[in-house]
């Protein structure tokens, strides 16, 4: 899997890209082969408007505190984010919201939108609706099911937030990467050797110890919480 991810997440003044509201923070983790690269991008924006207090109540950036920084404008690191994005998948939680704030800044500028850029666009939270149906699917609410430690997570910032989504987005696509290897869709050369091999007279059996198998049902406990359900082992144990 060569694929480039970027974990993404903006933060905004209000709800509605079309009626005025606009980009105030962003930040992208980029992935490749399952892992954080060291390619990150995390911006503060002058919004060229007012932050609403009920706006700043959530992620906790004031105007005052983007003032006092220099924040840029979104028409000074537009192209930047663009160049950043292009090719990539995204991975977002609501990315309906993230997307229809990038695309509107984006063509402010005259600059391709999400789509025109290449992307591909993975919503982690239609994913988890589809994985647990009925339950809560809030990043928070994700974060409890899997462990995700979110202590550090005061407001909703950006950054904070594509940190604590990569951890989920991991562990809600673990099985399937799990059960036939990271390495499977990568492209392997194999060799075929003839090996002469002598069965032993007898062969001896060593049966794992108390603390082996209490670590194997861990294991298959995590990949339990993963699948949402009882994994392929112990649904082929019970059969």
């Amino acid at each position: 899997m060569n694929t480039r991810q970027i974990i993404l997440d903006t933060e905004t003044t209000g709800l509605y890209p079309n009626s005025g509201d606009r980009l105030v923070e962003f930040a992208g983790l980029e992935m490749v082969n399952r892992k954080m690269t060291a390619n990150t991008l995390h911006l503060y924006v002058h919004p060229d408007r007012d932050i609403p207090e009920e706006a700043a109540a959530v992620h906790g950036i004031t105007l005052e505190q983007l003032e006092e920084q220099n924040a840029p404008k979104f028409e000074e690191v537009g192209r930047q984010i663009a160049d950043f994005l292009r090719g990539a998948e995204l991975i977002i939680h609501n990315a309906k919201f993230d997307v229809g704030f990038l695309d509107m800044e984006f063509r402010r500028m005259g600059l391709p939108t999400i789509e025109e850029l290449g992307c591909e666009v993975t919503d982690t939270l239609g994913m988890a609706r589809e994985m647990f149906p009925g339950q809560k699917a809030s990043l928070d609410a994700l974060c409890t099911r899997f462990d995700v430690d979110r202590s550090k997570r005061v407001f909703h910032g950006a950054l904070i937030d594509c940190e604590l989504l990569g951890e989920v987005y991991l562990a809600m696509t673990r099985g399937q990467f799990d059960l036939m290897g990271d390495s499977a869709s990568e492209e392997q050369e194999t060799v075929n050797v003839a090996v002469e091999f002598q069965r032993p007279a007898s062969l001896k059996v060593v049966a794992a110890d108390a603390e082996e198998l209490a670590a194997h049902e861990a294991y298959l406990d995590g990949l339990d919480k993963a699948v949402g359900g009882a994994c392929v082992w112990r649904t082929e144990a019970q059969a």
